[in-house]
């Protein structure tokens, strides 16, 4: 198999349909074959309709795309995260047809999210099975942590091929920064410390205009925790574009509990890059 391919899961569910519809675009923006797999449960004969549904929708979004289709067996999670092998990126539905009315966030994607070795995208809109948005900025968290870095070499490639403003969103807290969290002293200068995590901002994102001059950045650094301040700057936006895990968040985890939080909650597709 050709291993720059985009891997989409299709299970027939309007959010996975959904899902199919935004990696043919994303495939066909980096001129990559877009791979759709259904997994079948154990004992069970797989069913052609909702590979064959996958893509027409695949192909109705980008004609001429090349579409590529297979079938597994067994668990779902691990069979995609097998197939994530040989993919560049991983796009799925917020939940597919084995959840219930108003799950936010199904179980697979929970797992590829936290377990495939490339880049994973959950799509969602504000409500889990409504289209994603196709209109606003790229928007990424940015930490001193390392997965932040291969989140901002994403955000910058993605905002490039669309068109779009990055907007680029640092958060801090009350919270001291150092290896262990204690609360800043209570005569503290709020504004020096705001000032030092603007320049934080700046320097890692250095050198990036540079090599993306066509991309407008917007520095945004913000008091606030992570989830709420990420989900704020990512109103109207669509795309979200987190790393794994951050800075203080142990590096045995698979998800850290601020990426977990926006696949749940976040009205646009979110990207995880490890």
């Amino acid at each position: 198999m050709n291993p720059r391919s985009i891997l989409a899961g299709a299970d027939g569910s309007p959010s996975a349909l959904n899902a199919v519809r935004w990696a043919a675009r994303e495939a066909a923006s980096r001129r990559l074959p877009l791979r759709l797999v259904h997994v079948a449960p154990d004992g069970r004969q797989p069913g052609d309709r909702p590979l064959e549904e996958a893509r027409r929708r695949a192909e109705a979004t980008e004609p001429g795309l090349e579409v590529r289709t297979a079938t597994r067996t067994g668990p779902a999670a691990a069979a995609l995260i097998d197939e994530a092998g040989t993919a560049s990126l991983v796009v799925l539905g917020s939940h597919g047809l084995g959840g219930f009315p108003g799950m936010l966030l199904g179980s697979v994607s929970s797992a590829l999210a936290a377990h495939a070795p490339c880049p994973v995208v959950v799509v969602r809109g504000t409500l889990p099975d409504d289209p994603p948005p196709e209109q606003g900025p790229v928007v990424v968290g940015v930490d001193a942590s390392p997965s932040s870095d291969a989140a901002i070499a994403f955000a910058f490639d993605a905002a490039g091929r669309r068109g779009a403003p990055l907007t680029a969103v640092h958060t801090w807290t009350d919270m001291s920064l150092g290896e262990t969290w204690s609360v800043l002293p209570i005569d503290v200068d709020y504004d020096e410390v705001a000032e030092d995590e603007r320049r934080l901002l700046a320097e890692r994102l250095a050198g990036w205009s540079e090599k993306y001059p066509d991309v407008r950045l917007i520095q945004r650094t913000v008091r606030d925790r992570p989830v709420r301040g990420l989900l704020a700057a990512a109103a109207g936006a669509q795309l979200l574009v987190v790393g794994s895990r951050g800075r203080h968040e142990h590096h045995g985890m698979g998800l850290g509990s601020t990426s977990q939080s926006l696949l749940h909650h976040a009205a646009c597709p979110v990207a995880v890059v490890r």
